[in-house]
């Protein structure tokens, strides 16, 4: 029977090592101190003169980087000169100018609609809930081009920097 407890810890040493092996456990404690503040930790150090339990203990297992210092990128990747930089930001601005200026144009013809409907005076528009409904959708159209022009312009301005 003796040999067989003892077996029994040779067998639970031998584990303990190869978990060891494998990784450390990241253990962490809940402790009340004298004073009886409730603390969280993971430090052992810190779980020393309190009453603590245990609340989680994990396997932890490190990998070293396999990373190289000073990586570069292979031969065979493709770079861009400054004068490639500088054409596709003089492509991208004049892109942004003439979306600017077609987005400006839908603003004036969505303005231009809105004040048309405006003017337009029927007999059953009395209940003026009725006319803000019917004016509702153009004057959303008119502050979404508003928006996407300042939106564009903040681009534009960006871009000079």
């Amino acid at each position: 029977m003796a040999r067989f407890g003892a077996l029994l810890v040779l067998i639970a040493l031998a584990m303990g090592r190869a978990a060891f092996a494998q990784g450390e456990f990241q253990t962490t404690w809940i402790c009340k101190d004298p004073a009886g503040r409730t603390t969280l930790t993971n430090v052992k150090e810190e779980t020393v003169g309190k009453e603590c339990k245990i609340v989680s203990q994990q396997r932890v297992s490190t990998v070293p980087s396999s990373k190289t210092a000073g990586a570069k990128s292979p031969a065979e990747f493709p770079k861009e000169s400054a004068a490639d930089r500088v054409a596709s930001k003089a492509k991208q601005r004049e892109t942004i100018e003439r979306e600017l200026n077609q987005e400006q144009g839908m603003l004036t013809d969505a303005r231009k609609k809105l004040s048309e409907q405006e003017g337009v005076r029927s007999g059953d528009d009395k209940n003026y809930a009725r006319v803000l409904e019917r004016l509702k959708p153009y004057q959303d159209t008119v502050e979404v081009h508003e928006k996407n022009v300042e939106a564009l312009k903040r681009e534009l301005n960006n871009l000079s920097r």
